[in-house]
């Protein structure tokens, strides 16, 4: 996989935050709920609370970590750490991938008034950082990227993170969409085959990270 170039950073960055974003978790049980209770509204201010969480941990990982990140052997040892994480999140996905449901019942809607609307949007800053997953994929696979993309510039973490945001909006405002139209309109077939393919693009992006370190690492031995 070549991350020379804002185009791949951005293809890439958003199959990998797919990937996770598919997997069942706290986000996807709340917009379900959120979105059962006051309609389709509730999937985007859901998708809003989570892009600020992860703009604002982003403006960190600059403001903080940017000389630190300059070093080869900071470098390498997170290009190593996120094909790991990649790898096991890979291996993860295809031991569940047969009993995998996606599960959308629930109560009767409620409609959402207009100062509740604030709401979701805290449920989605909540739904994120109560999620070790979370925490674990940005510490590896996000700061890996973060390593990548800073080779491009500006221009590469901007295409990383609109590829990640734009993955997670895709798939929750999907979940949105569906629990509010009816839940036979997405089979558990489907569901499981779309987890099965961005497995194997995890295994793809892992050992193009894993070969990244291994490279740098002979250098620096």
């Amino acid at each position: 996989m070549n991350f020379a170039t804002p185009a791949a950073i951005f293809a890439s960055s958003f199959i990998i935050a797919l990937s996770g974003a598919l997997m069942p978790g706290p986000l996807l049980a709340v917009t379900v709920r959120d979105t059962t209770r006051r309609g389709f509204i509730a999937a985007p201010l859901l998708v809003l609370g989570h892009g600020i969480l992860e703009l604002a941990l982003l403006t960190l990982l600059l403001l903080g970590l940017a000389e630190w990140l300059k070093g080869e052997a900071a470098t390498t040892f997170i290009a190593l750490a996120g094909s790991a994480a990649l790898l096991w999140m890979g291996i993860g996905m295809v031991r569940e991938v047969r009993s995998l449901r996606f599960e959308t019942s629930a109560g009767a809607a409620i409609p959402g008034d207009a100062q509740g609307l604030w709401r979701p949007v805290a449920d989605g800053i909540l739904a994120s950082v109560s999620n070790p997953y979370w925490s674990l994929w940005w510490a590896t696979i996000g700061l890996g990227y973060l390593v990548l993309s800073s080779g491009q510039g500006a221009v590469g973490v901007a295409s990383f993170f609109a590829g990640h945001i734009l993955a997670d909006a895709a798939w929750f405002l999907f979940v949105g969409m569906t629990v509010s139209m009816g839940r036979g309109r997405f089979s558990d077939r489907v569901y499981r085959g779309i987890v099965g393919v961005c497995a194997g693009f995890l295994f793809l992006f892992a050992l193009s990270f894993g070969a990244f370190g291994v490279n740098k690492l002979f250098r620096l031995l």
